[in-house]
């Protein structure tokens, strides 16, 4: 079973999503320990591919209250644990295609290891959002009355 920390609700509003994975991400133990407790903020966070390596950047995870000396900067750069053809397919993805990797959720999974979901975006337009507020709103309409908002009133003439 998976645990979810945290999600990125806010991702799914701003960018549209073509591709998710899953990466490890190399925490220190107070860090581990803050997650645990749910203390994560994705808000700002996206990763970024450096070097060969990826990066978590932007991501908080505040310090944990006992940690003292071992605590860590909570705005740290964090290494995701990707293989190689991975890190080399979405670097070529964001660098020539303009994608931008987003993280959408911290979770920890069966064996419990921290695990990030990430997923390849390209940043929604205001008229993009405007569009599916008004298909959503659509489709709740028809949902919540029965189809009747959908259709034209019947007019009978005698």
């Amino acid at each position: 079973m998976v645990q979810a920390v945290a999600t990125n609700r806010r991702a799914f509003r701003d960018y549209e999503v073509f591709e998710k994975l899953e990466a490890g991400i190399e925490l220190f133990g107070t860090e581990v320990k803050s997650l645990r407790a749910g203390s994560v903020s994705l808000d700002e966070g996206y990763a970024a591919v450096e070097n060969g390596e990826a990066f978590l950047i932007g991501v908080t995870i505040p310090p944990y209250a006992q940690g003292n000396i071992f605590n860590r900067d909570p705005k740290r750069r964090r290494r995701l644990l990707l293989h190689r053809e991975e890190i080399q397919r979405l670097f070529g993805r964001t660098t020539l295609r303009g994608f931008t990797l987003i993280p959408l959720r911290i979770y920890f999974n069966d064996r419990g290891v921290a695990k990030v979901e990430i997923a390849l975006c390209r940043g929604r337009k205001q008229y993009d959002r405007r569009e599916e507020l008004r298909q959503k709103a659509a489709e709740w309409d028809a949902r919540s009355h029965g189809g009747e908002a959908a259709r034209p009133a019947r007019v009978r003439v005698r």
